[in-house]
């Protein structure tokens, strides 16, 4: 088993005893399509005094070209937190969570089905590979109401010109609002990106090691008890699954007795070689080197191990029974267990037309999946997928228009005919910033393993598999300098498959719709006060087996400004708020939302008040939340506690602390 705490320890410690480090490129995506030889380095590159309190860092995510710098903006607190404000949790961190807005699945291939802690995952997706000047690490620590905590670390730094390593870790624990709902995650995550000396061959390693466990108390017994309470605290009442008599709030304790323990873990090994054209350009004697890639052979070794796991120590069947409608057992424990690992190999070879622009480019490539599952008390299961895919992308030297082409077919295998074809064309159209986006999307998809049947889990499997077939247009014009966006997103699914209770999937064989406009907009009132605005608005089909709220909005009027040269400060209130709406259930034995027509929420804005600032390289973040329930209950705006789902409530007033602490060794 990954000891992740001891691996952690060894990890500061080799950092702590590294010496002077040096700069390295990110290739053509840093200086126009040229690749620089070993005796030039680019300007913003250039070895720094080591005593110089500056540094330059740049990032770019997996399979992506585009360069980014590090957010230092202050005044959005879900830019650090793992779940956005277009999300909801059970009640409290590292719980199982769901987005209020609908997005079909875009997944063709390998999908277990479970994704209920997807947003606390560190994903490949989302992986940065830096290139810095000096060593660079952040240190970040959350203090939350009753327990709640989140600690994070990240460094990064070049070994030499060639080679740069960056080591991101991240933990949180929640003893819970109520009873038998304590909850911890664990991700970590390593790189390391290499190029050779003549700027032919690249490497990069990344590997995930992501660990959710949640216990599942099933929500409350009784709701009603809330307006009776004696110590005002939730905590006092029975949940419908763990042991109440024995649960007690621990900020330490990472034992789960009855929930979910989840194991997601990925190494990837990606290689190229580059074969292209030299020139040089002699200036005074001094020689200079450069190679333009024409022909680029690339291979991919991806490894992912799952395990998806619940269990319960001491279950009672007539809970079991009464509450889900669940048959278990009369023995001491229940435990369910899938254990994955998807082994792919891609090769794949990319052409560039003009040697001058590395941004356009056409890939084509093939590809080998092996799956393997086993089971603690079914007998395993294996099979295998054969993919071929092409890539264009043409992003041209004026920076004006950017168009990416994509295309994925599975060949053979379990997954054959599945597919995912994609277009997208960005025009810049002004020089202050604004800019036009237009995507499409068409994903042809076989239902996710679990939903077959492919699992231990107690989830009855379709009878038969019709693919999933979704159609997503997006479109999109904004201006970030100046803080505003428009966004419209239109969907169409055939054969939309989804749960009617949390153990039995069915499929729609309706052509269904879903439309959503979304709306984001500063608006500067003074020298000091700016309101930020972002409204959703979402409408569908009336007989489309899918429940979202109408609208989502988020208001924030923010006190900002640069005060004392060195402070920057964002104060003021925040409101969230969505239309009442038939939430989905949740089933706490196999993790999955499912579609009810009994419950609908009656939930008040939510109301935050904070305080974020800035001290150099110091931010602070102190806020006091869910100001809406110091309101008692009443007939007019409902129960002082809003609930997520049926059955389980959120947080009373929250206080939460908290550093974001960079350095620069």
């Amino acid at each position: 088993m990954f000891q992740y705490r001891s691996f952690l320890l060894v990890v500061i410690l080799i950092m702590l005893f590294q010496g002077e480090m040096h700069a390295q490129g990110f290739g053509p995506s840093m200086n126009g399509g040229q690749r620089i030889s070993n005796n030039q380095t680019p300007d913003s590159l250039k070895r720094r005094d080591k005593n110089e309190d500056s540094i330059t860092i740049y990032f770019k995510y997996y399979n992506n070209n585009q360069i980014l710098k590090l957010d230092t903006s202050i005044n959005d607190f879900f830019v650090h937190y793992p779940v956005p404000y277009t999300s909801f949790n059970l009640g409290n961190l590292g719980t199982a969570t769901k987005s209020y807005l609908f997005n079909a699945n875009k997944i063709a291939g390998y999908d277990a089905g479970f994704h209920s802690f997807d947003p606390y995952l560190y994903t490949l997706e989302e992986t940065p590979f830096y290139q810095t000047t000096r060593p660079f690490t952040e240190f970040a620590y959350l203090l939350g109401g009753k327990g709640e905590q989140l600690v994070e670390i990240k460094h990064t730094q070049n070994k030499q010109q060639q080679l740069n390593y960056s080591f991101e870790y991240r933990f949180n624990n929640a003893p819970g609002n109520v009873k038998n709902q304590n909850a911890n995650v664990n991700n970590m995550r390593i790189t390391a990106h290499y190029q050779s000396k003549r700027k032919r061959y690249e490497s990069y390693l990344v590997m995930l090691f992501n660990k959710t466990a949640s216990s599942e108390n099933g929500g409350l017994v009784n709701i009603n008890l809330l307006d009776s309470l004696a110590l005002n605290d939730p905590y006092e009442l029975d949940t419908r699954l763990g042991i109440s008599g024995a649960s007690f709030r621990n900020p330490f304790n990472t034992k789960i007795s009855t929930g979910t323990n989840y194991k997601q873990n990925t190494v990837v090994w990606k290689n190229s070689y580059d074969f292209g054209q030299k020139d040089s350009i002699v200036k005074d004697t001094i020689v200079t080197h450069f190679f333009y890639p024409r022909i680029r052979l690339q291979n991919e070794i991806k490894l992912l191990t799952n395990e998806y796991a619940f269990g319960d120590i001491n279950p009672s069947p007539e809970n079991y029974l009464q509450y889900f409608g669940a048959v278990i057992a009369n023995n001491d424990t229940v435990k369910y267990s899938d254990t994955w690992k998807v082994l792919t190999n891609e090769f794949s070879v990319i052409s560039y037309p003009d040697k001058m622009n590395s941004n356009q480019f056409l890939q084509l490539g093939s590809g080998y999946t092996q799956m393997t599952a086993s089971y603690s008390s079914l007998p395993g299961w294996s099979n295998y997928d054969l993919y071929g895919f092409a890539v264009y992308k043409n992003k041209t030297k004026n920076q004006l228009w950017d168009l990416l082409a994509s295309g994925k077919l599975y060949l053979n295998g379990f997954h054959a005919g599945d597919y995912d074809v994609q277009a997208a064309l960005s025009r810049s159209l002004t020089s202050k910033g604004t800019y036009l986006k237009l995507s499409f999307q068409n994903v042809n998809r076989t239902p996710s393993l679990n939903t077959l049947g492919y699992t231990q889990f107690p989830i009855k499997g379709l009878s038969s598999i019709n693919k999933e077939n979704a159609t997503i247009l997006n479109g999109v014009l904004a201006n970030k300098k100046l803080g505003w966006e428009a966004a419209v997103s239109y969907q169409m699914i055939q054969n939309y498959n989804y749960y009617t209770t949390g153990f039995q999937p069915v499929v729609n064989g309706n052509l269904m719709s879903y439309l959503r406009g979304q709306v984001e907009h500063k608006i500067k009132i003074s020298k000091h006060w700016n309101w930020y605005d972002q409204v959703t608005l979402q409408l569908l089909d009336p007989n489309a087996p899918v429940h979202v709220p109408l609208l989502l909005i988020r208001e924030r009027v923010a006190f900002e400004g640069n005060f004392f040269k060195n402070l920057d400060l964002s104060t003021g209130l925040e409101l969230i708020y969505h239309t009442n709406y038939k939430a989905d259930g949740y089933m706490p034995f196999t993790s999955q939302f499912y579609y009810q027509n009994n419950y609908t929420t009656q939930n008040r804005p939510t109301a935050n008040a904070f305080l974020h600032f800035m001290i150099k390289r110091f931010k602070g973040y102190i806020r006091l939340e869910n100001l809406n329930t110091l309101l008692p209950t009443n007939k007019t705006f409902g129960k002082s506690l809003n609930f997520t789902t049926q059955n389980y409530p959120s947080t009373g007033m929250w206080f939460r602390v908290g550093i974001w602490w960079n350095f620069i060794n």
